[in-house]
């Protein structure tokens, strides 16, 4: 949203150069003696993250003084962030309402909704559609990595997508409330009506959520397969064991699955099962549960070379823990906001 944050900046402060020293070129609007005097390098805060602009200067020639802008000292404060605009603003993305979130985003950096013109809103909805709904024929992707985001009560799928050249690109979200088959399935079809194509075959990257698998299945049928994030496999299994023991639990199964081959990793994987079984009985059906699937770059012989990318949803991860760093101020609900991978 920065970019369309500092749109929304630029005609503010246009706005009140206008106010000061009428229109460009008009010779009546206006106090007569304030004139357009360039630009200066300055800097405004969009949330909490510092930011350069181009600051329009307005001249008093009578005075011999410059005549500050208010818009612009105001926007020098940093600001919180607002949770209900943020809402109002992703809301209207994910319902394709593109003019109500472009009207939501200078409320979200601390602009008043008066203090921007149709004209703004009409050119952002443009952007922001063309965000949500950009063709995707033009990209020969390799990879499809999907994970949800919880933000208080809501949870919000992304879907990233990587290229045959290591491109990864944003292809779009949807707000779901939980990651149920019925909502994320509308959303992978979604992706193929603007042009995602799987018919030579996709590697969905895709975390343990089974109604998120289930719609991956449902969607793409056989023209993809399905790894397992080896990060959140191991997670849920240590998470069955005291905090003295998970290290050493983590170790073991992450050992598992840098092994090169199919053969060595899944035999490996089995007599870690069994050792489960002897000492903790829910971990060794954690661990069992999908466990297939989590070898499946093993199984197309690629480990080697595209395991440290592709095993896990890390990708994606990081670029949701930048939107956690921005979202801090929302307040965490049930399901609390998962952490970034390391």
């Amino acid at each position: 949203m920065i970019p369309l944050g500092l749109l929304a900046v630029e005609e503010v402060l246009q706005r009140e150069v206008e106010l000061l020293a009428g229109r460009r070129y008009a010779r009546k609007d206006g106090a007569p003696d304030r004139v357009r005097w360039g630009r200066q390098r300055g800097s405004v805060y969009l949330l909490d993250q510092k930011v350069p602009v181009q600051v329009p200067r307005v001249r008093d020639r009578r005075l011999g003084v410059e005549v500050p802008l208010e818009s612009y000292r105001r926007l020098q404060q940093p600001r919180e962030a607002d949770e209900g605009m943020l809402r109002r603003v992703l809301y209207g993305l994910s319902c394709r309402d593109y003019r109500a979130a472009a009207e939501a985003v200078p409320e979200a950096f601390g602009l008043s909704r008066s203090s921007v013109s149709r004209r703004y809103i009409r050119a952002t909805a443009r952007k922001l559609e063309a965000l949500q709904e950009r063709r995707l024929d033009r990209y020969d992707f390799v990879a499809l990595v999907v994970d949800g985001k919880t933000f208080a009560e809501d949870s919000m799928v992304i879907a990233l997508g990587v290229t045959v050249g290591g491109e990864k690109v944003v292809l779009g979200f949807a707000q779901t409330g939980t990651e149920n088959t019925v909502a994320c399935a509308a959303f992978l079809r979604g992706l193929v009506e603007r042009g995602l194509r799987v018919g030579e075959g996709l590697l969905v990257v895709v975390d343990e959520s089974k109604g998120l698998i289930r719609a991956v299945r449902e969607v793409f049928g056989a023209r993809a397969v399905v790894q397992r994030c080896t990060w959140h496999k191991r997670e849920n299994v240590v998470s069955y064991f005291p905090k003295a023991q998970q290290d050493v639990w983590r170790a073991k199964l992450q050992g598992a699955w840098r092994l090169p081959t199919y053969q060595a990793a899944w035999a490996e994987l089995r007599r870690l099962h069994q050792e489960l079984k002897r000492v903790n009985e829910d971990a060794a059906r954690s661990l069992a549960e999908g466990l297939e699937e989590t070898l499946t770059l093993h199984r197309l012989g690629v480990a080697e070379a595209l395991g440290g990318s592709l095993s896990t949803t890390n990708c994606l991860e990081s670029i949701l823990s930048q939107v956690e760093r921005r979202s801090a101020g929302c307040p965490a609900g049930p399901a609390a906001t998962r952490s970034a991978l390391p």
